[in-house]
């Protein structure tokens, strides 16, 4: 291939984490920039903010590839009244295409939830939350599987305070070594009736409702909220591998701008 295009692009990342994977509220897929636009460099990000497209200036990115759509309902005007028009402005001033790739990424295999589950340390994870079924075979949100060994509550918070790098986690003690873990990358409080059916006794979710950790509580879960981003941002490095893998002749950079935005007062 003589050169790379924000479509080829699409192309690919639609083949490992397909749009028809999304869940019905999404909006995912090619959302800024021109399908034959050459792309020499791509940015990797979670979150496409004003820094993350600095960023992409400054390395002479041609497209972003984010997690977290920059457009999630239809525009009735593109303008700089507003923080999204701000930023579409900034991205077709500079020729800078933006594919996100959201709730399909995180159903997709070695996506989001996926990297999370290895992230843990759990064996042989299965789908949490099935939610539809492709080419004969189920997808579906969160993963849910044992850990090596039985682990004391206080044990497991510190290992997964570390293997995501979370400044902090808010979680719920109901009493029970961890053994059987749900994980769900991002926000999950939806899905604690399925880790419950599972039998998993800990749930670990980036993002947690206050009725999650009463349902917990109630229900004799533990319950760990390792933050939305530490929990999906993971998954950039690996995304931007295969990324470079797919095209040797592209310069694929994970943004350095992005961290937790979240932080504990101890």
């Amino acid at each position: 291939m003589s050169s790379i295009r924000t479509k080829d692009m699409f192309a690919y990342l639609d083949s490992i984490a397909p749009v028809g994977m999304k869940l019905e509220f999404d909006n995912v897929g090619h959302l800024v920039g021109r399908q034959e636009a050459e792309v020499n460099r791509v940015l990797v990000a979670l979150d496409i903010t004003d820094d993350v497209i600095a960023e992409a200036i400054e390395l002479g990115a041609g497209l972003i590839v984010a997690h977290h759509p920059l457009i999630f309902k239809p525009c009735a005007h593109v303008t700089d009244a507003d923080r999204t028009g701000q930023k579409l402005i900034q991205l077709i001033r500079h020729d800078i295409g933006a594919i996100c790739m959201h709730t399909n990424l995180d159903a997709a295999v070695g996506g989001v939830n996926d990297v999370l589950a290895e992230t843990i340390g759990l064996i042989d994870p299965k789908i949490l939350w099935n939610v539809g079924e492709m080419d004969g075979a189920p997808y579906g949100l969160g993963r849910a599987g044992d850990i090596a060994a039985s682990q004391s509550m206080p044990e497991f918070l510190a290992h997964v305070k570390q293997a995501v790098g979370a400044t902090g986690l808010r979680y719920h003690d109901a009493g029970r070594p961890v053994r059987r873990v749900a994980v769900m990358g991002g926000s999950g409080s939806d899905a604690l009736e399925y880790a419950l059916a599972a039998g998993c006794d800990t749930y670990v979710l980036g993002e947690a409702k206050y009725s999650a950790f009463l349902a917990a509580k109630e229900q004799g879960l533990n319950l760990i909220e390792a933050d939305h981003f530490c929990t999906e941002n993971l998954v950039s490095a690996p995304l931007a591998q295969k990324i470079a893998a797919q095209f040797p002749v592209l310069a694929v950079t994970v943004s350095e701008r992005l961290e937790q935005t979240a932080r504990f007062y101890m």
